[in-house]
């Protein structure tokens, strides 16, 4: 029987390479209904992404530029979804 691994997505920006890091540190979230990224304001799931970018950067990407990725992609979202009532986000 053949078997195959499954492979991860292609990232083709280091924009791309900095949304995946933090939400596989958990540092930012997807709004379920809307698809906007949050920030969750975890300091350490954020320094677990800047760990990730320092320790394993892209190919071809010094540490310092994956980690100002990692900051460009923390400083251009907000905590909250702009199409959520604000109410709504309370609950969640």
């Amino acid at each position: 029987m053949l078997m195959t691994k499954q492979r991860r997505p292609a990232i083709r920006t280091l924009r791309g390479w900095a949304i995946h890091v933090l939400q596989e540190a958990g540092a930012i979230r997807e709004c379920e209904e809307h698809g906007w990224m949050q920030d969750r304001a975890d300091p350490h799931a954020r320094e677990r992404a800047f760990n990730i970018a320092r320790q394993d950067p892209p190919a071809d990407v010094s540490r310092d530029v994956a980690e100002a990725a990692i900051r460009d992609v923390l400083d251009s979202i907000g905590d909250t979804c702009p199409e959520c009532p604000p109410d709504e986000e309370e609950r969640r």
